[in-house]
């Protein structure tokens, strides 16, 4: 299988979903990727004591209106109807991020009365080699990173956002999707036109201030693969856990949804009749807040591989 390698620049980066956008590369299923990424805010480095920051390129409106995401792939034989599987193999932060907290009036920040004044802003060294993060401010944390932004547009005409989550990928932020993980995406157009981005060094559930901490990218190591399965929703797993989604703007909503998907899973998976796998979720299913901020929210729910004997 063939390996490829692509670097951000003006003509690999784009801030958007769109089918009419024309692919940077073509791939065949099986064949692996490594991308280097930017941060989501298109910085090429570190904030400076002033709080100016350094753009990566030029921005062209509306089309690099959101995140900043590395892409379109092409994948020979990806169609509407298939799955496309995301082998995450590696991931390797960059030596710099950031996070804030407050400052900025969306939903969270105003409820909790931080949405006057200035964001407090958190400056991040980061060491890829032993996954530790110290901040300006000496705080001391582990690193879990993962990639944010991994998804394909939908078959609709026009740009599309990077900021809401949907059935065929985009703003998932789910901690879980680390090294070792498959992320599972139904595709909705010729080729998948897969992009990935907004890279995350850490992020907590529910990712509650708005950012995680955001960094860039030294590697991004993914193999796709495609796969003769009609999904409805996404689907993951890790090397210990199966993983549904559930996204909408009502929260209770998103869990259902993450949880249909899982008696879905459950049911292919044991021959469970529908009520008994409800029976079973109640007992070994946990429901979890994947973001509170992206206008659509997440929930996703968690099956351990180990659960059913």
């Amino acid at each position: 299988m063939a390996e490829f390698f692509i670097h951000p620049d003006r003509s690999t980066l784009h801030g958007s979903f769109s089918k009419e956008f024309t692919p940077i590369v073509s791939i065949n299923s099986g064949d692996t990727v490594r991308f280097e990424t930017i941060d989501a805010g298109w910085n090429t480095g570190p904030f400076q004591l002033d709080g100016v920051r350094e753009k990566f390129c030029e921005r062209d409106h509306p089309q690099d209106s959101g995140h900043a995401l590395i892409g379109p792939i092409y994948i020979n034989g990806a169609k509407e109807g298939k799955t496309l599987a995301i082998r995450i193999n590696d991931i390797k932060t960059g030596n710099w991020g950031w996070s804030s907290g407050g400052g900025f009036p969306n939903i969270i920040n105003k409820r909790l009365g931080l949405h006057e004044g200035p964001e407090y802003v958190l400056m991040w060294e980061l060491d890829a080699s032993n996954n530790l993060g110290i901040s300006n401010k000496g705080h001391k944390i582990q690193l879990k990173p993962f990639m944010g932004i991994m998804g394909m547009p939908p078959n609709e005409e026009g740009i599309h956002s990077t900021y809401p989550p949907r059935f065929c990928g985009g703003n998932i932020d789910c901690k879980e999707l680390v090294p070792g993980s498959i992320l599972y995406l139904p595709i909705a157009v010729e080729g998948g036109l897969f992009s990935v981005g907004d890279g995350h060094a850490v992020q907590g559930d529910g990712e509650v201030s708005s950012p995680a901490l955001e960094c860039p990218m030294q590697l991004v190591d993914l193999t796709f693969t495609v796969l003769d399965q009609c999904l409805s929703f996404p689907r993951a797993e890790t090397p210990l856990k199966r993983i549904t989604f559930g996204f909408h703007e009502d929260v209770h909503e998103a869990a259902m949804i993450a949880l249909e998907g899982m008696l879905d899973w459950m049911q292919e998976l044991y021959s469970f009749e529908r009520k008994e796998a409800l029976n079973l979720a109640s007992l070994l299913v946990d429901l979890r807040i994947t973001q509170l901020v992206n206008g659509v929210n997440g929930v996703h729910a968690l099956l351990s591989k180990e659960a059913v004997l």
